[in-house]
């Protein structure tokens, strides 16, 4: 069971929801915290790392002695991540998406693959809970590999449950991609409601079952409930705008642990999501 919790904002309380899911279903389950860009699930569980590895990417790098300056490798990159100019080959790295086009096409076999650094992933327990997290490197661009790489730690067999970046483009898709269910966390608010439909969207475009929790559904308006219904979309768990619970994630504590009666919702939470998928599948 691999659960994609999203969002198509950020704010909503995506990370409360993963964290606390997590820490509720406890011993073999697996936590990955994909949003690479600004990881924050560690603040949460508080683990202990184990290993840390360098993640790096294939670039080309070009030998300009046995080059011809023929530019068959900037035809096939579809990203301009290689050109001739006058008697200049230029690879842009950053541009790069690390397809071997270039190298494959090259007659004079005068580019080899290079590396550059995209980030690091780190591996860890926190208790009974296993945890992986990436960290991209400040100023890189490209983060869907470096997710990849992440979800790459996923056990067959385990619940996984995975942290996506908000939003609805390349990073989300790397996230949510093959997973058994997307739990979509939202607000009652005019910009909950948008981006909330930019995400089922994109959820419904890869055919995977999808429910919905509404953060702080005290506010607002009902909106969300109405688009909700119209769209068939379960809503799975509300969570009301209550102070001692944003004070618990002020401070990085779990709300579970604060108070031990939101363990069991999430573990209903769970279950929820169990039987659409189970529909889902017949």
């Amino acid at each position: 069971m691999i659960i994609s919790i999203a969002s198509g904002k950020g704010g909503t309380g995506k990370t409360t929801v993963a964290t606390n899911l997590a820490v509720s279903l406890g011993k073999g389950v697996q936590l990955l915290d994909c949003d690479v860009e600004e990881p924050n699930a560690h603040l949460f569980v508080n683990p202990v790392f184990e290993k840390t590895e360098v993640f790096t990417a294939a670039v080309p790098e070009v030998d300009e002695e046995k080059c011809n300056l023929c530019g068959k490798c900037g035809e096939i990159c579809q990203f301009k991540a290689i050109v001739v100019i006058g008697n200049t080959v230029l690879p842009f790295p950053e541009l790069c998406h690390s397809c071997g086009g270039c190298m494959a096409v090259c007659p004079e076999k005068a580019i080899r693959e290079g590396e550059r650094v995209l980030g690091i992933t780190e591996a860890g327990h926190s208790g009974d809970l296993e945890f992986v997290h990436g960290r991209l490197r400040v100023g890189e661009a490209m983060s869907p590999p470096l997710i990849r790489k992440v979800r790459s730690f996923a056990k067959p067999g385990a619940i996984t449950i995975i942290d996506a970046p908000p939003g609805t483009s390349c990073p989300v898709i790397a996230s949510i991609k093959g997973a058994d269910f997307v739990l979509l966390v939202t607000e009652p608010t005019p910009f909950g409601l948008h981006d909330l439909k930019l995400a089922v969207g994109a959820v419904r475009i890869l055919g995977i079952p999808c429910g919905l929790v509404i953060n702080r559904s005290d506010m607002g308006d009902d909106r969300v409930r109405e688009y909700a219904e119209d769209e068939a979309l379960p809503i799975l768990m509300e969570i009301p705008f209550d102070r001692s619970i944003a004070e618990a994630y002020s401070r990085g504590q779990m709300i579970v642990d604060m108070m031990p009666e939101w363990r069991e919702k999430f573990l209903q939470l769970y279950d929820g999501m169990v039987e659409l998928v189970k529909a889902a599948n017949r």
